[in-house]
């Protein structure tokens, strides 16, 4: 059942007030969060998920969408720089298709190429240690990605 995976416009329907939107950076040993505010306009880091197996991943997002009255994901697609899908991408609309299974809230894909370069260069101009950096790489590149999609949100109202 992957009849939840929409496109970014067919979000802001469905959006009450409170509920806010989480992005997501897949790699292959961790899985970056972000969320957003209620209103829908900033994108914020929030933690990593270390990645073990998919139904315990599953678990931590599901649980931690909850506890956020998260009404929709933004998942971040790595389409090649020339705009093709290649293994990465194909990984992630699986992951994207089982998530669909388990999770009855909206899924989107949002183009996450170059997320993490200006997620590090933001760091690196913060002048943040490379161990730090290593650390909260994965959730600064999914708020950079929820952060594109809710600028999309925005300029489409």
């Amino acid at each position: 059942m992957t009849d939840n995976i929409l496109q970014i416009e067919e979000l802001t329907p469905l959006h009450k007030p409170s509920q806010r939107l989480v992005g997501l950076d897949l790699g292959t040993k961790t899985i970056g969060v972000a969320l957003s505010d209620s209103r829908l306009t900033i994108a914020s880091p929030s933690h990593v998920v270390k990645r073990t197996k998919f139904t315990k991943d599953a678990a931590a997002l599901l649980e931690f969408c909850l506890e956020q009255d998260v009404f929709a994901l933004v998942l971040g697609l790595p389409l090649n720089m020339d705009g093709s899908e290649g293994p990465r991408a194909q990984a992630t609309r699986a992951f994207a298709r089982n998530l669909a299974n388990v999770f009855s809230m909206p899924i989107v894909f949002w183009d996450e190429r170059l997320s993490t370069v200006a997620a590090e260069r933001v760091m690196i101009e913060a002048d943040m240690s490379r161990k730090k950096r290593a650390q909260k790489i994965d959730a600064a590149a999914a708020a950079f990605i929820l952060q594109g999609a809710l600028d999309r949100l925005q300029s489409q109202n």
